[in-house]
């Protein structure tokens, strides 16, 4: 399994480096086109997927592995630092399936009917959050209102750091980054290593008062607190892009 992610990886890297454009889909959804132009990249070597829809997670599933990927393009200039989840907390793994996020910037502002990809850094769900076990839920309460028959609902929305925030040297390259047990020998060359600490507490809560409007977490002590996740960076063997570190 990993020869093939390493594959559609490769294949991501020659299509930038051979300039193989983003084509426009419309001016209020250019992450539905980048959707597109990685669906190109499953489709030049092969890879059966089940297609894209807005309510599913990841946004491809492989047929023939275990294996999804989510897509999240980046307008540049424009934010970076962190993406909306949509309701879905990030993670390696889902439904039985390792999940790889795909985080690809091109220009906000162009008008042009196809555009490039600057940069881009595929990497392991558990780089962003190592946690198997949550399953988020929307909720609600009905007996809101003078009259007691409005319903709250309860639809959490998670923002989580880019791996442009986490990291120095991924900028303008393009960059790989899988648990230290990836094994590889499809052309690959390592390009850094480094590990994420798991914090002390954990958010397992929360309270909002509906005059105040105050938002108050409730903590628990992290079983896991100090583990270690270890990671491992790489790109294509003629990539001559610098060493990447954590910030």
């Amino acid at each position: 399994m990993n020869k093939v992610i390493a594959k559609i990886f490769l294949e991501c890297a020659r299509a930038i480096e051979a300039s193989e454009l983003i084509t426009w889909v419309s001016t209020t959804d250019k992450e539905f086109s980048f959707q597109n132009w990685f669906a190109d990249r499953l489709k030049a070597i092969g890879l059966n997927f089940d297609e894209p829809s807005r309510n599913a997670y990841p946004d491809f599933r492989l047929v023939d592995y275990p294996v999804g990927f989510e897509i999240k393009g980046l307008g540049f200039p424009g934010r970076e630092a962190s993406y909306d989840c949509n309701s879905q907390v990030p993670s390696g793994r889902h439904n039985g399936r390792e999940i790889y996020y795909v985080f690809g910037r091109y220009p906000a502002q162009t008008k042009e009917k196809a555009y490039p990809v600057y940069d881009l850094v595929m990497c392991h769900g558990d780089f962003l959050n190592a946690d198997h076990s949550y399953i988020h839920k929307n909720k609600n309460l009905k007996g809101f209102g003078s009259y007691g028959d409005i319903m709250i609902r309860d639809r959490k929305m998670y923002v989580a750091p880019t791996p442009y925030a986490l990291t120095v040297g991924t900028e303008r390259q393009i960059t790989f980054i899988a648990p230290d047990s990836f094994k590889d020998d499809t052309g690959l060359k390592q390009f850094g290593s480094f590990a994420r600490v798991e914090s002390k507490k954990l958010i397992r809560g929360y309270s909002f008062d509906m005059l105040t409007h105050e938002l108050k977490p409730t903590h628990v002590p992290n079983p896991s607190a100090g583990t270690k996740h270890l990671f491992r960076v790489f790109r294509s063997l003629k990539s001559t892009g610098p060493t990447v570190i954590l910030k």
